[in-house]
């Protein structure tokens, strides 16, 4: 077990090309274990029996008419799918970057997040909060990993970050689902995220960004000693996934490489600007990666976060927004990143104007 708890490991590092030998090594674990009868695998059997919630336990103490997990609403299947991993601090972040989905998105949405324990009481008080908002639901999920080797999953990778592994074990009954950290914010509808699951050719199971688009500051490229896609890599901090053909074991398969603006991150301007696209279009989904929310290194990503953050969901606040916000943009000027402050608020000031400028009827 420890054996293979190394090669998924290494695997985790190495973006898109781990995430997919992890899920075929653990799809082959579960018929192994089936057949011989070895312990580990038998306990990873166990575990999805269960439906991925852990032994022992369900998935949390349901309030009145909910059933294990907490639904606002029974959505139909045409909703988008959004899951994310919560652990430690990240609750705010989490609801946030959730926030900033429901601003611009058209269709309903289904947020499927996963968190620990302590959480779930914080989570359910702000977002039943939201249950005026007829085109959003959410389901609550604990971090649950194969029992008997919990502790060793949890230590793969930054905290619960290796839960990503097992959504389309857990989420059996969910065709494609958008993956986000808790640090992303949407600038623009989540559907037209979405809408790039028509563009995957017959054996693209997976969609994500290049890790970098200047080989020169790339790390992949200049320090691994291991796989990775590509020419410098991707990152999985925003993946689109068709999770009916990773549970097939899609064994013929490939990424969409989407470009940079779907995940721009402080790597793309920290020593200038690199993501061409972005600067033609504007950024689409921000990556505050690093903790560059929440600290003074990057002042227009957190400028950026702390107006979402404190952004109601009413039109007027909205509204309302991108004046005082191109203001503490401009107080950034003096970094890298602050001088193409205006890439940050192109799409963003389109997709108000888009949301919330035209006629309810129109929208």
């Amino acid at each position: 077990m420890r054996r293979y708890l190394r090669v998924v490991g290494l695997c985790l590092a190495c973006g898109f090309c781990s995430l997919l030998y992890a899920f075929s090594q653990l799809a082959v674990s579960l018929e192994e274990g089936a057949a011989g009868g070895r312990r580990p695998q038998a306990a990873v059997v166990s575990w999805l029996a269960d439906g991925g919630r852990g032994t022992g336990r369900g998935s949390g103490s349901a309030g009145p008419g909910r059933t294990g997990r907490y639904d606002l609403k029974t959505r139909p299947s045409e909703d988008m799918h959004l899951a994310v991993v919560a652990c430690g601090e990240r609750l705010e972040e989490t609801v946030t970057m959730l926030k900033s989905a429901l601003i611009f998105s058209i269709k309903p949405l289904h947020a499927h997040i996963f968190a620990e324990d302590q959480l779930h009481d914080s989570f359910r008080d702000r977002l039943d909060s939201w249950s005026f908002l007829r085109r959003f639901n959410y389901s609550l999920y604990p971090i649950t990993f194969p029992s008997g080797s919990a502790a060793e999953w949890k230590k793969l990778f930054k905290p619960c970050a290796s839960q990503r592994l097992f959504l389309p074990l857990i989420l059996k009954e969910v065709d494609s689902l958008l993956y986000v950290d808790t640090d992303i914010l949407f600038l623009r509808p989540v559907d037209d995220i979405w809408s790039l699951l028509k563009k995957f050719n017959s054996t693209q199971i997976a969609a994500m960004a290049p890790e970098h688009e200047e080989p020169r500051i790339g790390w992949y490229n200049r320090f691994a000693r291991h796989p990775y896609y590509g020419r410098t890599g991707v990152n999985s901090g925003v993946m689109l996934m068709n999770m009916t053909r990773m549970r097939r074991k899609y064994f013929k398969q490939s990424l969409f490489v989407f470009p940079c603006q779907w995940n721009y991150r402080p790597d793309h301007c920290i020593y200038g600007s690199n993501c061409r696209e972005a600067e033609e279009e504007g950024v689409f989904i921000l990556h505050g990666n690093r903790g560059v929310y929440h600290d003074d290194k990057q002042p227009a990503f957190r400028a950026m976060y702390e107006a979402l953050r404190n952004c109601s969901l009413e039109d007027d606040s909205i509204r309302s927004l991108l004046k005082p916000l191109e203001l503490e943009l401009q107080k950034t000027v003096h970094t890298y990143c602050g001088k193409t402050y205006k890439i940050f608020i192109k799409q963003l000031t389109k997709s108000i104007r888009n949301r919330y400028n035209t006629p309810p009827k129109e929208r």
